[in-house]
């Protein structure tokens, strides 16, 4: 083989080198990506239904019933509602009528099934993506104030 030939034989190697790392990259980047839906978004069919993502919004007043560590509630924009579940610790800021954003995945009989539930920081703060969605849905509360510090339920 020619020196030339060598040289072209070792570029196209670190060529095809260089390609399957970025595709191995590009693929565990795309695979942890978790994006945001709102329940008016999920009712609409929008949101995957074999991937996690955080739905966000209120929790609906009067929607949550505990068993044991197993807790159900509502999620609403005010234009929709979609019923969670959840099983472990929720953070002790978790409250009906506040912000919350869960991250889970929808079950085939409507019922996100949440592994992380995260609650509102303080009186003011709501998710970004939440307040965002409850703009959209038209609620006058859809406005974030203050840093965005989220407190987290323990998955178990």
């Amino acid at each position: 083989m020619t020196p030339r030939r060598k040289r072209l034989a070792i570029v196209a190697g670190v060529v095809v080198a260089l390609g399957a790392a970025t595709a191995l990259v590009l693929n565990a980047f795309q695979s942890n990506l978790v994006f945001f839906f709102s329940p008016t978004q999920v009712a609409a069919g929008e949101a995957p239904t074999q991937r996690t993502f955080r739905l966000g919004g209120l929790v609906k007043a009067g929607s949550v019933e505990r068993d044991g560590v197993e807790i159900r509630f509502i999620v609403t924009d005010t234009a929709r509602e979609i019923p969670v579940r959840y099983q472990g610790l929720l953070p002790d800021l978790f409250k009906e009528g506040k912000g919350v954003v869960a991250q889970g995945l929808l079950g085939p009989d409507g019922v996100f099934v949440a592994r992380e539930v995260l609650a509102k920081h303080d009186e003011n703060y709501m998710p970004p993506e939440a307040a965002e969605a409850l703009k959209q849905a038209g609620h006058p509360g859809g406005q974030p104030q203050s840093a965005p510090t989220l407190q987290t339920g323990a998955p178990r």
